[in-house]
């Protein structure tokens, strides 16, 4: 498609220079957004950003110019069912996905619409949500990224303390009785009336607070409570995670960094899978909340710092081989 998308821009996050947003068609056809942004001067590579579950592009400005400032280009992208992509449900506010092959394919539709104007080498960076899927992207045989750095992936989900097999067996026989697009036992989860600290998501207050500046400034770009159908999907995405030689396949260096105060995802299952890949390596930050990107300085340092000694040798390496 290719045409312009807008960006919501506001006084405490405006849009990074050298960027805009376009529509692109996803594998069905679904109208999906995607925003590039270039650093001046030559680029060092490129990065493809992944949000997490109920995350727009917005969202991710200051990591956007985090990634400007390192020298690379940046395409952040809004997942089918968030930000201003397609919704399968006319209740805009639900968190829904029907499993997790139109995420991949969708991935695969952006990595196409984009790839003549992203330098190589190609950086993967997932968080939550986005991390699990980039991870499966990976797993199921993408091998054009050089290194992949995911921030708290979801690769197991945090129950509250229910037995997970349960969990997951009623969310399976939920979505397949008709009610996939219910909100799991009828929480909306109001975006609008969450609060700081309770949601314990960041210890930093002025970024959170940015972000629900960001949603009622566009309440298009807000998202809700998950439904039975997402709820399934997640768990599907993780259990084939845990089960397929795929991850024991990726052959690039891909780094996860872990929350040690995560109350969305299991670290165990993080550890794991960083375990289980040939060149992987856990970081862990141990008094971090879940979203990690949108933490305070001090701990947003430790993720970074993870980044960049993933990333720099690989560059480094890469440009050697191009001198």
């Amino acid at each position: 498609m290719g045409d312009a998308a807008p960006l919501v821009s506001i006084s405490e996050a405006p849009v990074p220079d050298h960027g805009k947003a376009e529509w692109f068609s996803g594998a069905d056809g679904a109208t999906l957004r995607a925003a590039l942004f270039s650093p001046e001067g030559d680029a060092r590579g490129s990065v493809v950003v992944s949000p997490g579950r109920s995350e727009p592009i917005e969202k991710y400005f200051e990591v956007v110019q985090d990634l400007l400032d390192r020298g690379f280009v940046v395409l952040v992208h809004d997942w089918r069912g968030q930000g201003l992509s397609h919704r399968a449900l006319p209740d805009r506010l639900k968190g829904h996905a029907a499993g997790f092959k139109d995420f991949l394919a969708d991935y695969q539709a952006l990595l196409a619409a984009f790839e003549t104007r992203l330098p190589k080498p190609w950086i993967a960076l997932g968080h939550s949500m986005g991390g699990c899927l980039t991870m499966l992207v990976l797993a199921t045989g993408e091998t054009r990224f050089a290194a992949a750095v995911l921030s708290a992936p979801m690769l197991g989900l945090n129950t509250g303390g229910k037995p997970a097999r349960a969990a997951r067996a009623l969310a399976w026989t939920m979505a397949r009785a008709g009610l996939a697009g219910d909100y799991v036992l009828g929480d909306k989860g109001d975006p609008f009336i969450q609060s700081f600290p309770k949601d314990a998501l960041t210890h930093d207050a002025a970024r959170y607070a940015r972000f629900q500046a960001q949603m009622k400034a566009n309440p298009d770009i807000a998202l809700g409570g998950i439904t039975w159908g997402w709820t399934d999907f997640a768990f599907a995405a993780c259990a084939f995670l845990r089960r397929t030689q795929g991850v024991e396949a990726v052959s690039i260096p891909v780094t996860i960094v872990g929350a040690g105060e995560d109350s969305r995802v299991l670290v165990a299952d993080e550890t794991s899978i960083a375990g289980r890949l040939p060149k992987g390596r856990y970081v862990e930050i141990a008094d971090a909340f879940h979203e990690i990107l949108i933490e305070t300085d001090e701990r947003r340092a430790v993720f970074w710092k993870a980044f960049d000694e993933t990333v720099d040798g690989v560059v480094r390496s890469k440009a050697g081989k191009l001198a």
